[in-house]
C-alpha cells in the first residue's frame, strides 16, 4: 500500500475520534460543573464553615493514647494539627484506642522466625464538646514488616522502626479522615 492509500482512511479515523471525544465532553460538561458547586471542593481549601482547615484543626483536642505507639500517633496528630504552635480553645475532642499484634512469618523448622509483621488497629471517635456527642468515628489499620536477626539489639531496633512506620501511617490516615470531616462540617 502506498501512503496515498492509507492517508485518507487514517484522517477519517482521527476525525471520527475527535468528534466522539467532543461529543463526550459536551455530554459530561454539565455534570462536571454541577460537582464544583456543592459536592466536591479541595480538601485543604476553605471549609463549609468558612474557616481555614488549619484553624479548625487547631480547635481539636487530642486525648492521650496509652503506650509508646499510642504516644507516637498522638504526637504526630498534634504536630500535624498545630504545626508545633499553640492550639486554639477546643471545640472537639479526638479519642483513639489502639490494638497491637505481632505475627511471625517465615518460621524455620527449629521454630525461630526470620521476620515478623507488626500490625496496629486504631479505633477513633470525634466528640463535639458543646453537646458531648460523637460526630465522627471509624477505624484505621496499618502493618509494617521487619526482619529478625541474631543480635537482640537489632531485633529490638527493627521492631521499634516497624512500630514507628505503622504509627506514622495511622497518623497520616487519621489526619486525612479528620480533615475530610472538618472541611465538610459547618
Amino acid at each position: 500500500m502506498s501512503s496515498a492509500e492509507t492517508g485518507p482512511a487514517q484522517g477519517m479515523l482521527s476525525r471520527r475520534s475527535l468528534v466522539r471525544g467532543l461529543s463526550l465532553l459536551l455530554v459530561t460538561a454539565p455534570a462536571l460543573t454541577a460537582c464544583g458547586n456543592d459536592g466536591l471542593r479541595p480538601l485543604y481549601g476553605p471549609t463549609a464553615s468558612g474557616a481555614r482547615l488549619d484553624e479548625r484543626f487547631a480547635q481539636v483536642e487530642f486525648a492521650p493514647i496509652p503506650g509508646r505507639v499510642g504516644q507516637r500517633i498522638r504526637n504526630e496528630m498534634v504536630f500535624q494539627s498545630t504545626g508545633g504552635g499553640n492550639p486554639a480553645p477546643p471545640t472537639h475532642r479526638f479519642e483513639v484506642a489502639i490494638r497491637e499484634s505481632l505475627t511471625s512469618t517465615l518460621v524455620r523448622t527449629d521454630g525461630n522466625s526470620l521476620s515478623q509483621i507488626y500490625a496496629v488497629e486504631a479505633s477513633f471517635r470525634l466528640f463535639n464538646l458543646r453537646d458531648k456527642k460523637v460526630v465522627f468515628q471509624g477505624t484505621s489499620h496499618a502493618r509494617a514488616g521487619f526482619e529478625r536477626f541474631e543480635s537482640i539489639y537489632s531485633n529490638v531496633r527493627a521492631r521499634e522502626d516497624a512500630e514507628n512506620r505503622a504509627a506514622r501511617t495511622i497518623a497520616d490516615d487519621l489526619k486525612t479522615r479528620l480533615a475530610t470531616y472538618l472541611s465538610s462540617a459547618a
